[in-house]
């Protein structure tokens, strides 16, 4: 019984760190008038609260600025 729970543990932590290095990529792009509210520094702020929130982090900043504003390529 144990061994499923952390089998399940394991797959998020694993989906969690992926979609954590997905955002931080696509912020480190990201042209900072693309940045809802784009300010000197909105960028920067974004590095440190996916860098230093982790995976909560990274869910917020998929649903405030990448899911609203997408990139232009």
């Amino acid at each position: 019984m144990w061994i499923c729970f952390v089998v399940i543990a394991w797959l998020a932590g694993i989906f969690f760190f992926v979609i954590w290095i997905i955002t931080l990529v696509d912020c480190a792009k990201r042209e900072n008038e693309y940045f809802p509210s784009a300010g000197e520094n909105t960028k920067l702020l974004w590095v440190l609260i996916i860098v230093f929130a982790g995976g909560i982090g990274a869910i917020i900043y998929y649903f405030l600025v990448m899911k609203k504003m997408p990139r232009k390529k």
